[in-house]
């Protein structure tokens, strides 16, 4: 195999691609970059066996072939050449030898044919989404995604296709966010599936920049997502993701409107007093005011205080305030709404007059 490139040109695919090799392996090969030279194409895979990238660059190869690279090593020596460089590769006895200017590399390689390919995903469902709303519905969302829980279908995203409608969930049982967009999807069957933590990261990340629409198939047990040079595949996570309509409060009759940016100010001065291990903070809402309280272990206090458009009843209700960060965080709009049931209860967050994504945060016993 040789072939010579752009620095620019083959740093790109190498990036979207590194991602994904973890530092710490079972397997060696998997520290390593796939790289296939055909035709008309040079073809690089990375993969930690839960999430395969595959990018694509437009090159003809001098010499047609396959090899495996050090990933890391390759993209960062790569990275550090001067920009404009143009770039040589070659294989033989085992070894890739990387030329640029007048600096040489030589670096170990392992055979192809170890390198594990996830080929077909035996794809059931097959269709094309707007890219910019995917993205939308799992950054306004992914963030209540639980971090190794016992309950592994926490540890992950519920992507859920409807007629017309797309949704994406998580939670981790303290908190549930969640966020749809509209379609013209077309299905018999209401699908859902459970990709995990890592792949919606390296989702979330490819659709960065992606503007047109997306092919998403969906296996029995894999996702893959395809863009204009990019392949993402993941695989879902088996199980049941719990009832999540029955945790958004029904029957909210407690709302209150207020400054997002004045309340995610006051929130964060609040938080500097809280306890360090629970985070909690109590607000004691009355109408037309919004009182937030924060104590420590040191009986330390903070307060404070702002004004809010709300006509009810008192209530007094302790919540996480990361949680209650988070959600700010994750919604637009100058004006947000809190409705709550009662001090017991989940509080929903909203945009006014619009439900298209709704955050939920338990109460914290104070």
């Amino acid at each position: 195999m040789k072939f010579s490139a752009q620095r620019e040109a083959l740093l790109k695919p190498l990036q979207q691609v590194v991602g994904v090799v973890e530092r710490r392996q079972t397997l060696p090969v998997l520290a390593n970059l796939l790289v296939v030279a055909d035709d008309n194409r040079i073809v690089f895979t990375a993969t930690d066996l839960e999430v395969e990238m595959v990018a694509r660059m437009a090159l003809k190869p001098e010499t047609p072939g396959e090899t495996t690279i050090p990933a890391r090593k390759f993209v960062d020596i790569v990275r550090a050449l001067p920009d404009g460089s143009k770039i040589d590769i070659s294989v033989g006895d085992n070894q890739v030898h990387v030329r640029s200017g007048r600096s040489r590399f030589t670096l170990s390689t392992l055979p192809a044919t170890d390198f594990p390919v996830v080929e077909d995903v035996g794809a059931v469902h097959a269709v094309d989404l707007d890219a910019e709303g995917l993205r939308e519905a799992i950054e306004r969302t992914h963030f209540a995604m639980a971090h190794q829980d016992v309950r592994y279908y926490l540890n992950g995203l519920l992507l859920e296709l409807s007629d017309g409608l797309v949704r994406a969930v998580a939670t981790d049982a303290h908190r549930l966010a969640l966020c749809d967009f509209k379609t013209e999807l077309s299905v018999t069957d209401d699908v859902q599936i459970i990709v995990p933590r890592k792949g919606i990261h390296e989702l979330l990340r490819l659709l960065g920049d992606v503007e047109e629409t997306v092919r998403v198939e969906v296996g029995k047990n894999h996702i893959r997502v395809t863009f204009d040079t990019t392949v993402f595949t993941s695989k879902l996570i088996d199980g049941r993701f719990p009832d999540y309509q029955a945790v958004i409060p029904s029957g909210a009759d407690k709302i209150v409107d207020v400054d997002r940016a004045g309340l995610r100010e006051a929130l964060q001065r609040a938080a500097i007093l809280s306890s360090e291990k629970y985070k909690g903070v109590r607000l004691e809402i009355t109408p037309g005011r919004l009182r937030i309280v924060a104590h420590n272990p040191e009986q330390e206090e903070a307060v404070e205080e702002m004004e809010v458009s709300y006509d009810g009843e008192e209530l007094s209700v302790g919540f996480n305030v990361t949680y209650l960060l988070d959600a700010l965080a994750a919604l637009e709009g100058e004006t947000i709404q809190l409705r709550l049931v009662d001090e017991n209860s989940g509080s929903l967050l909203v945009e006014p007059g619009n439900d298209r994504c709704r955050h939920v945060v338990m109460p914290l016993r104070l």
